[in-house]
């Protein structure tokens, strides 16, 4: 049978919910309609997020991502959107959604929404050693 679009997002166990981790995912396949005109959208979704109790199952995300291929939004509702569906699905301390879409009448759009879980507070920021284009550590 083969597979088929869905709204659904599954989730599973968080196997290690006693630390933040960051989680970190690129969808460079995104599609949906333009609500004017009918001709499709394209964007590279970056979804950044570190979770809870609960974390996002890859095959259910693709097919939700699917789901929108023939549906049509403006860039800023799908985008919120999206980030409302996941971040009611798996309860994270932090969601990042970024959707960058591809040009269109000579404009590039980018949309950027977070989600933060009530209380939740980031530890503080290691910075680590950083690469330069000569792959040498700086």
């Amino acid at each position: 049978m083969p597979t088929k679009p869905q709204k659904t997002l599954e989730t599973f166990d968080n196997p290690n919910s006693d630390r933040d981790y960051h989680i970190h995912m690129e969808i460079p396949e995104f599609t949906c309609l333009c609500p004017k005109t009918g001709q499709p959208d394209f964007a590279t979704l970056i979804l950044d997020y570190i979770p809870d109790k609960k974390c996002v199952e890859l095959k259910s995300l693709k097919l939700y991502m699917w789901s929108y291929r023939d549906e049509g939004a403006f860039h800023e509702a799908v985008t919120n959107k999206i980030l409302d569906d996941l971040a009611a699905a798996m309860k994270p301390r932090y969601l990042r959604l970024i959707a960058r879409f591809y040009v269109r009448g000579g404009i590039f759009t980018t949309v950027t929404a977070d989600y933060r879980k009530k209380g939740w507070k980031p530890g503080p920021v290691v910075a680590l050693h950083e690469f330069d284009s000569q792959s040498s550590f700086k």
